[in-house]
């Protein structure tokens, strides 16, 4: 009974410990998927600053060349 013992203390120590090194990875990827989730808000800020700046610029009245693209011909046309 003793070996059956230790064979099921072994079995659950290595259960923990994979599942240990698990958690351990994943919150290493949450961490990594943060900084890119600020990286990514700080480029959008710094986008929407330059198009508001754009913008400014832009004579009063001005109508600006934008259209939709199913409008424009395709280069072939």
């Amino acid at each position: 009974m003793a070996q059956h013992t230790d064979t099921t203390t072994d079995r659950n120590d290595q259960r923990l410990t994979d599942l240990e090194i698990k958690a351990s990875f994943a919150e290493d990827l949450l961490d990594q998927l943060n900084q890119i989730i600020v990286r990514h808000q700080q480029e959008i800020d710094l986008l929407m600053r330059e198009v508001r700046q754009l913008r400014l610029q832009m004579p009063e009245g001005a109508n600006p060349a934008v259209g939709r693209a199913s409008e424009e011909l395709p280069p072939h046309y």
